[in-house]
């Protein structure tokens, strides 16, 4: 009985953990990805203008304004 015991705590410990790994993995990988990219054609029909003379190619103005032109 002791074993049994044992061993359900070490189960639900060990799930609980895994639990917290995927929370944290899932929000390093949202604050990683930031914003969505847009085409330069993506951003005019938005009605911005792509900037790729600028630090971070953002399309500037319109629909998709401050993210990044690939």
């Amino acid at each position: 009985m002791r074993i049994r015991r044992i061993l359900a705590a070490v189960s639900a410990t060990a799930a609980l953990a895994g639990l917290g790994l995927t929370g944290a993995a899932t929000a390093t990988a949202a604050t990683a990805q930031g914003a969505p990219v847009v085409g330069p054609h993506q951003c005019m029909d938005g009605g911005g203008t792509p900037r790729i003379d600028l630090p971070g190619n953002p399309c500037v103005g319109g629909k998709y304004d401050g993210q990044p032109v690939d």
